[in-house]
């Protein structure tokens, strides 16, 4: 039997919450599996729908945090764990390193959760929360780096990427839908990402206007919402880009899928924003599935997910210069369609039969 517990889960929704969500059901093909996870929305209607067995905490998030940890010690003691996952380092935080001593335990780090200051309290507290894990396991080369930069000595640190379980199908429905955003624009280009500082959404509009004289039935399409929403609206209206922008904050699976299924290239140039970085980028992997290249930035660990040159680029996202350049040689030619096959040949390497073997290997 395994365990998984998770601050992130769905129907929440995040590249972590899928992680987590592939990790759960993939290992389910080696084992039962016990899900400790915090309610959300809707938690009820996924759980019931879901083959995991899945265990909610609700309430107060102070009292919610050592109720799901006295939950967990209790579970370790009374089975026998092959081993237990914890997808952040305060997850892991309140639970006895003697109890934890009873399976082997991996902790996922992903790059922003443990980007504190070195020597502050919030670092100390993740130094000796990981301490706790037979095996630290880093979404990227990139948040290896971070976490030794930050102060882990330990020699357990492994890189293992996220799954990815698409392509899945898209319905007519999804299909039609899609056409209908799209028309018969060309270059079709897309965003998938919470609407922050961090995924460059001001510069790819500013990028987009300066494109139009080249490509006048450009059309961009962005899904997802954030704190930025009414900023990039305003920007949008300022820019005149009404009909070549379209804002989707709210898209089903199957609608978000029809989207990237019929577009060109997924763009997405992550910049530094605060203390926030890009770790790695599932996104780039779930449009690669469906033969699209990306765009993606230079400051995380994007360079895992999208090979430079072979299956999209990497640019600065704060260069209104080079994000262009890089656009333009992507489109050239027809150049986006053969890094396209390159993107779908290399998404395989991700799917979750392969992944999961690279844990299962170290239990």
């Amino acid at each position: 039997m395994f365990l998984v517990s998770t601050r992130n889960f769905p129907p929440d929704i995040g590249g972590i919450q899928n992680l987590m969500e592939g990790l759960s059901l993939a290992l389910l093909n080696h084992g039962p599996v016990k899900v400790f996870a915090e309610s959300f929305e809707n938690s009820e209607s996924y759980d019931q729908d879901s083959k995991l067995n899945i265990q909610r905490i609700s309430g107060f998030k102070i009292f919610k945090k050592y109720r799901k940890a006295n939950l967990v010690k209790e579970f370790i003691k009374e089975n026998n764990l092959r081993a237990a996952f914890f997808d952040h380092w305060k997850s892991i935080e309140n639970i006895d390193t003697l109890i934890l001593k009873k399976t082997k335990t991996f902790c996922l780090i992903h790059s922003k959760e443990i980007n504190h200051p070195l020597g502050s309290a919030l670092n100390k507290r993740m130094l000796n929360s990981l301490t706790k894990a037979d095996f630290v396991i880093a979404n990227s080369e990139f948040t290896k780096n971070l976490v030794i930069k930050l102060g882990f000595k330990d020699n357990n640190i492994k890189v293992i990427n996220p799954g990815c379980n698409y392509p899945i199908k898209v319905n007519d429905e999804a299909k039609k839908f899609a056409k209908t955003i799209y028309g018969d624009a060309f270059p079709k280009l897309i965003t998938i990402s919470r609407l922050d500082g961090r995924k460059s959404h001001k510069n790819i509009l500013m990028t987009i206007k300066n494109l139009l004289p080249k490509f006048p039935k450009l059309k961009y399409v962005s899904i997802g919402n954030g704190d930025e929403k009414n900023n990039l609206e305003k920007l949008k209206k300022e820019l005149g880009l009404i009909n070549e922008v379209s804002f989707i904050y709210r898209s089903t699976e199957q609608e978000k899928v029809g989207l990237l299924e019929q577009s060109d290239i997924l763009v997405m140039p992550s910049i530094v924003y605060k203390k926030s970085v890009e770790g790695f980028g599932i996104t780039f992997i779930e449009a690669a599935s469906y033969g699209k290249p990306s765009i993606a930035g230079i400051f995380g660990g994007e360079a895992d997910a999208v090979l430079e040159g072979k299956t999209g680029y990497l640019c600065d996202g704060n260069d209104l210069n080079a994000l262009y350049e890089t656009l333009l040689k992507t489109l050239n030619n027809d150049h986006y369609k053969k890094l396209g096959t390159n993107a779908l040949e290399f998404s395989k390497n991700f799917s979750w039969d392969k992944i999961i073997k690279k844990y299962i290997e170290l239990i």
